[in-house]
């Protein structure tokens, strides 16, 4: 399972219009070993550390734009997700940066990785 199925589901339930479930979404997301660092060293090599430690203290959620996103992840990534559900890289991209702290944020609830 990539790391990015269960951001997969995230862009599903919100293009479907349902209420989204961070708890299980992150779940899914960093179910595969090494998926949550994967994704916090992938963000981190891309300059977004602070946005990041942010989403796994237990303050504030800094925000992250498509454009970082577009920029953190690979091309591949995004056309990828874009293509599974029918959307194109920028709302791919856009979605990911309102959802992806929240998953994070879930996945880290003590503040720390696990």
């Amino acid at each position: 399972m990539s790391i990015f199925d269960g951001l997969g589901s995230v862009l599903s339930d919100v293009l479907a219009g349902r209420q989204v479930d961070y708890v299980a979404v992150a779940t899914r997301i960093f179910d595969n070993a090494g998926g949550l660092q994967g994704i916090v060293s992938q963000l981190n090599s891309a300059g977004l550390g602070e946005q990041v430690a942010s989403w796994i203290g237990t303050g504030h959620n800094l925000p992250v734009s498509a454009e970082q996103i577009e920029q953190a992840l690979s091309s591949d990534q995004l056309r990828d997700l874009a293509a599974k559900f029918g959307v194109n890289t920028e709302d791919v991209a856009k979605l990911l940066a309102e959802h992806l702290p929240k998953a994070v944020d879930a996945a880290t609830p003590a503040g720390t990785l696990p």
